[in-house]
């Protein structure tokens, strides 16, 4: 029995703490609040966990929804996560990168790697690389709080200002950051970008074995039997308890929402609604794989007619389990607004095909299509000006939590539950309890 099993015959008592959402954000929330001695019930819209870190299995491929990349320097996976149960697979150092028709290797996350790889680099001079290696050296030895203090603005014109080459900055930096920060038109805050960059300097991106899906899996798994409720839809919320469509109302001390910020601001109206990245995930199957490693390309050009690729990885690189015995998963990313035809994002899967053949120089005539997922809200717009902590607590007894209130990122979801959790405990005078470590750390 996990976590998640639900009864549906019978509701449970009332708890202390109602949380509405399971994704990473009400997952953290409460298994701090359980672990300071509070009873808290989960209640999940949908039939699974995860939100937005999920995934479905087809014909024997994992599928992972948004295509989200980890990395090893985010301090609240490493908080919270057992990282050796996830078992993490580290990508290939580096990136390669599609420029000018050709595709090419340059800088790895690790300051060595970073002095090799930009000596390798056939973007620019040798100024230019050297401005590049010590740029990223700086980044991964410079305090966040230091970051978080440089003049803001958007990631587009701080790239274009900090004294790099067009060359370096088009032909790496640029497509490196929209696949970060999916924002292609990189007009997030330079804070958060610097921030992005500190991460990829120090850490390694990463996937689960067992994929994306693990992550929420791993923080239900830890919680009492029952505490998650799939498939209880809420209607209305208010400091005192919750109601829902099929289950009646659910009272409690406090209520927790944490759905993604669309779904919040029905709930709770005059919430702040932020703009959105969409993210569209393309899914092939392929007899041999078009790359033999786990390394990120990045397509830096934009040629004209061509599909908008941002990114591609050949998943079952990273761990064999994303594909059948003798088969290959390629996950292509097309981020940005824009008009399907009337077949709706399956329908541009041709033209992407057709750029999946110049990116990886082999033919994708072949390949199997297996499925696209299209995400219009994926990714909330963080641009400057950005508030990397805004307020979780509504008013005593209602708080609010997920990626949107921090960082659009697994970090930021993990930290605002946090966040959120702390404010339960302190309103209900219990931050100082000292016989739990949760509780601790949460304040």
């Amino acid at each position: 029995m996990t976590a998640y099993d639900i009864t549906r015959r019978s509701r449970p008592a009332d708890p202390d703490v109602v949380v509405v959402g399971a994704g990473l954000a009400g997952l953290a929330a409460a298994r701090a609040l359980i672990a300071a001695g509070l009873d808290v019930q989960v209640v999940e819209a949908t039939e699974r966990i995860g939100g937005r870190m999920a995934d479905h299995q087809l014909d024997g491929y994992r599928l992972d929804h948004g295509g989200q990349l980890l990395n090893t320097d985010f301090p609240e996976l490493i908080r919270r996560l057992d990282l050796d149960s996830l078992e993490l697979r580290a990508l290939a150092p580096g990136v390669q990168v599609h420029s000018a028709g050709r595709r090419y290797r340059t800088v790895g996350p690790q300051p060595p790697a970073i002095r090799q790889a930009t000596a390798r680099a056939p973007l620019g001079g040798s100024l230019d690389k050297a401005r590049l290696g010590s740029a990223l050296s700086r980044l991964a030895a410079t305090p966040v709080p230091r970051l978080l203090a440089r003049p803001e603005t958007t990631t587009a014109r701080a790239l274009s200002e900090r004294g790099l080459s067009p060359r370096m900055v088009d032909g790496f930096l640029r497509p490196l950051l929209t696949a970060l920060l999916s924002d292609p038109a990189l007009g997030t805050s330079s804070r958060v970008a610097d921030l992005v960059l500190r991460g990829y300097a120090r850490g390694r991106l990463c996937l689960p074995a067992a994929g994306t899906a693990a992550v929420p899996g791993r923080l239900a798994d830890a919680l009492p039997p029952g505490t998650v409720r799939l498939g209880v839809r809420v209607t209305s919320i208010g400091a005192g308890g919750v109601l829902t469509e099929e289950h009646g109302r659910i009272g409690a001390r406090a209520v927790l929402l944490a759905t993604d910020a669309r779904s919040a601001a029905e709930l709770l109206p005059g919430l702040r609604l932020p703009d959105f990245h969409p993210v569209t995930t393309y899914y092939h199957s392929t007899a041999g794989s078009p790359l033999a490693e786990a390394v990120l390309l990045l397509d830096a050009e934009r040629p004209s007619g061509a599909a908008p690729v941002s990114h591609s990885l050949v998943l079952s690189e990273v761990h064999p389990s994303y594909a059948p015995a003798g088969r290959s998963l390629v996950a292509t990313t097309v981020l940005g607004r824009r008009s399907f035809d009337a077949g709706g994002p399956a329908g541009l899967e041709p033209a992407v095909r057709a750029r999946l053949t110049e990116l990886y120089g082999v033919s994708a005539r072949e390949w199997e299509f297996l499925s696209v997922r299209h995400l219009p809200d994926a990714v909330p717009a963080m641009p400057p000006p950005h508030n990397f902590r805004r307020p979780v607590r509504v008013l005593a007894g209602l708080y609010v939590c997920g990626d949107h209130r921090d960082t659009s990122s697994a970090q930021g979801a993990l930290l605002s539950g946090r966040r959120a959790a702390q404010a339960v405990l302190r309103d209900l005078g219990m931050a100082g309890d000292a016989g739990s470590r949760e509780a601790r750390e949460a304040a």
